[in-house]
C-alpha cells in the first residue's frame, strides 16, 4: 500500500485520478465519465445511497450479518437488526413517505431520539430521492420552528418522547408548539409511540408510526444524480441564524466509504461505533453512511458515558459487541475520567477486540489523550473537521500508513484537502506562526457544495475572507513537520461538548429578558466541556433586581428556547459593556480577561475604564 505522502500528493497533485480509484468502491446506476468537473464531484453520474449502504450487501450475500444494533440502556433494550432485516425496515418506511407524497427533491424534517427508525427514517429518503433534515433531539421548540421554516418539509418525522437518565422528555408538545411558531405548515406528522410516554395524536394531521409503516408497500431505490441533495443540516451561524449545510450524493458515498478504511482502518463485517447522536453530523457520517456503506456493524447508543449507569457504560457497550473501531468526544472522555479517575470501570470488562479509540469535536487536551491511551492500550487518535466537510480533514490516517503521534495535534490533513495556514493579509504562515487555517478549493468530495436555498451567504461565509480559499473558521499553525494544530474558533461560534453553538442566537434570548438592557454571550474554556457560554449582560436602569435571580431566570430561558444542550448557566451582571466608538462589543478582549490572559486596550475603545469594570466582575465570581 501508498504511504501517506504519495497518497497526499496524488490526491492534491492528480484527484482526477485519486478520486477516481475510490468512485471504483460505489455501485453507479450510470458512471461518471470524470471526477472532476465544473458542474461538480462526478457530475453526470447517477446512483442511490441507499442502495450502497444496504441493498447491495444484501445482494452480495452478507444479509444476515448485523447492520445496527441498538443499545439503550435509558430503556433497558437491545435491538438487532441484521442487513436483510434493515432492508425490510427501510424499503417499508420508504413507501410509507412515498404514500403520503414524498418524492425525489421533497424534504423531510425528523425530529427524534437516538431510536433506529430515526435511521430508517434518513435511510428511506434517500431510497426514494427525498431530502431529509435532521434535527437533534435536544433543541427547544423555536429551534425546530426555525428550521421548518427554512428546509419547507412535506412531512416531519418524530417520536411521542426521548429518554434522560433522570427523566423522559415529551417531544410531541415540542413539535406542537414548534408548528404553532413556525409559518411552514407540513401536510402530516408521522409519529412513533414509545411505550415510556405516548402521545396525543392531531386528528388530521398525526399519524401512527407503526400502523403506517405496517399499512406500507415497500418502496425501491430511485436513481439520482450525484449532484443532487441528500440531506441539509443546520448548524449554527454567527448571525443567529443557522446555515443550512448541503450534502450531495456522489461525493458523500464516495468520500464516506473511502475514509472507512483509508482514515479509521474499518473493514467489512466489523463493529464500529461513534458514540454520538444522529442529530448531529457525526452521526450522519459514521453512525449511518459510513459504516454502512462499508458493510460495517454500526452500533447505535442511547444513552451517556456516565450516569446509565456508571462511567463503565461505554466500556461494556465495546465489550459486549466487539467493537473495534470507537469513535466519541474528548468531553465524553474527559467526564468517565472525571467519575473514574483510575479507570477501574474499564478494568471489568474485556476490552480486547478494541483497536482504535478516534476523538473529534473539540480540541483533544494533551492530558485527556495520555490518560486514555494508557488506559485503553490502543492508539488514541485525534481528528479535525467540521459539519461543513462531513468528514475529516486532518487525521492520523491509520488506514494507509500510522504516523507517530504528536499530542495535541490531530497529525496532518487527509488527502484531499489542501490545507494552508493564512495571515490578515492572505499570505501562507511560516511553520509555527498562527492563522487562520483554510483550505485551498477545490474541496474535496464529500464537503458541502453550498448552503440551502443560500448561494450568497455561502459565498460571504466561506470564500471572501481568502479568494481561492474556504475558510474553516479555526485558527492554528503547522509545526516544521507538518503537523496541524487547531487552537479554537475564530468567530462567535462557541464549541460545547463538540456541538457548535452560536453565540448569537444565545443572546438574542438573553436581550429579550425585560431587565436586561444589552447584553454580550462569549465561550470560556471549561475542563469538561471544551466551552461553556458566558453571559455578561446590563441591566436596564432602576431593575433593583437580585443579580442572583436574573442569572437563574436567563439559564432558565436559554434552556427553554435553544436547549440544554446550550449549557448556558453563567450569566454576570455588569454596568456596561466594552465597546469601540461604532459601538462593536469588544468580544475578543473580554474572552481574554476571563481566560487571565494579558490584553491590550484596542485603539478603538471608547472607555478603557471598561475592560476593568469587566475584569473585576470576573474575580468577584
Amino acid at each position: 500500500m501508498r504511504g501517506y505522502e504519495a497518497a497526499y500528493r496524488q490526491s492534491i497533485e492528480d484527484p482526477e485520478t485519486f478520486w477516481g480509484e475510490a468512485a471504483r468502491g460505489i455501485d453507479w446506476d450510470v458512471p461518471p465519465e470524470r471526477a472532476a468537473t465544473e458542474g461538480g464531484w462526478f457530475a453526470g453520474g447517477r446512483l442511490n445511497t441507499c442502495h450502497n449502504a444496504v441493498d447491495r450487501h444484501v445482494a452480495a450475500g452478507r444479509g444476515g450479518q448485523d447492520a445496527l444494533i441498538h443499545d439503550s440502556p435509558v430503556t433497558g433494550t437491545v435491538r438487532r437488526y441484521t442487513y436483510a432485516e434493515l432492508l425490510e425496515q427501510v424499503s417499508r418506511t420508504a413507501g410509507m413517505l412515498r404514500g403520503l407524497g414524498v418524492g425525489r427533491g421533497d424534504t423531510v424534517v425528523i425530529y427524534m431520539p437516538m431510536v433506529p427508525e430515526a435511521v430508517f427514517a434518513m435511510l428511506a429518503c434517500a431510497r426514494i430521492g427525498a431530502v431529509h433534515s435532521v434535527v437533534f433531539g435536544g433543541f427547544a421548540a423555536g429551534e425546530l420552528a426555525v428550521r421548518i421554516d427554512h428546509a419547507r418539509p412535506k412531512v416531519v418525522l418524530s417520536a411521542s418522547c426521548g429518554i434522560e437518565p433522570s427523566r423522559t422528555v415529551a417531544y410531541k408538545p415540542l413539535l406542537d408548539a414548534a408548528l404553532r411558531q413556525a409559518a411552514h405548515r407540513p401536510e402530516r406528522c408521522v409519529v412513533l409511540q414509545r411505550p415510556q410516554g405516548p402521545a396525543e395524536l392531531s386528528e388530521g394531521r398525526d399519524l401512527d408510526w407503526a400502523r403506517a409503516v405496517r399499512e406500507a408497500e415497500p418502496a425501491e431505490c430511485v436513481s439520482v444524480a450525484a449532484t443532487d441533495p441528500l440531506y441539509v443540516l443546520y448548524t449554527s451561524g454567527t448571525t443567529g441564524v443557522p446555515k443550512g449545510v448541503v450534502r450531495d450524493n456522489g461525493g458523500h458515498a464516495v468520500a464516506l466509504h473511502w475514509s472507512m478504511s483509508h482514515v479509521y482502518g474499518a473493514a467489512p463485517g466489523e463493529v464500529f461505533w461513534a458514540a454520538s447522536d444522529v442529530g448531529w453530523v457525526v452521526g450522519h457520517s459514521y453512525i449511518v453512511y459510513g459504516p454502512l456503506l462499508a458493510g460495517c456493524t454500526t452500533v447505535l447508543y442511547e444513552g451517556k458515558p456516565v450516569g446509565t449507569p456508571d462511567p463503565g457504560a461505554f466500556w461494556r457497550v465495546a465489550s459486549t459487541y466487539g467493537v473495534r473501531t470507537l469513535f466519541t468526544a474528548p468531553t465524553a472522555i474527559r467526564a468517565i475520567r472525571k467519575e473514574d479517575p483510575s479507570g477501574n470501570f474499564a478494568k471489568k470488562w474485556d476490552l480486547s477486540a478494541l483497536r482504535y479509540l478516534f476523538l473529534a469535536g473539540e480540541r483533544l487536551d494533551p492530558d485527556t489523550y495520555h490518560w486514555a491511551a494508557g488506559l485503553l492500550g490502543v492508539p488514541v487518535i485525534d481528528h479535525w473537521w467540521q459539519t461543513e466537510t462531513g468528514w475529516p480533514m486532518a487525521a492520523n490516517c491509520v488506514g494507509i500508513e500510522e504516523l507517530p503521534v504528536k499530542p495535541g495535534s490531530p497529525t496532518k490533513p487527509v488527502p484531499g484537502y489542501d490545507v494552508r495556514v493564512l495571515d490578515q493579509e492572505g499570505r501562507e504562515c511560516p511553520p509555527g506562526a498562527e492563522g487562520a487555517v483554510t483550505v485551498r478549493l477545490p474541496l474535496p468530495p464529500g464537503c458541502l457544495p453550498t448552503l440551502y436555498r443560500d448561494d450568497a451567504r455561502f459565498a460571504e461565509s466561506y470564500l471572501s475572507r481568502y479568494p481561492g480559499h474556504y475558510l474553516t473558521g479555526d485558527g492554528g499553525y503547522v509545526d516544521d513537520d507538518g503537523y496541524l494544530y487547531v487552537m479554537g474558533r475564530v468567530d462567535d461560534v462557541i464549541n460545547v461538548a463538540g456541538h457548535r453553538l452560536s453565540t448569537g442566537a444565545m443572546e438574542e434570548v438573553v436581550a429579550a429578558h425585560p431587565d436586561v438592557a444589552e447584553c454580550a454571550v462569549i465561550g470560556v474554556a471549561d475542563e469538561l466541556k471544551g466551552q461553556l457560554p458566558m453571559g455578561f449582560v446590563v441591566l436596564k436602569a432602576g431593575a433593583g433586581r437580585d443579580p442572583a435571580e436574573v442569572e437563574r431566570e436567563l439559564a432558565a430561558m436559554v434552556r427553554e428556547r435553544i436547549g440544554p444542550v446550550a449549557a448556558f448557566r453563567t450569566a454576570v451582571v455588569v454596568p456596561r459593556l466594552p465597546k469601540t466608538r461604532s459601538g462593536k462589543i469588544l468580544r475578543g478582549t473580554m474572552r481574554d480577561i476571563v481566560a487571565g490572559r494579558a490584553y491590550r486596550a484596542p485603539s478603538t475603545i471608547e472607555d478603557p475604564a471598561a475592560l476593568a469594570e469587566i475584569a473585576e466582575a470576573v474575580t468577584d465570581r
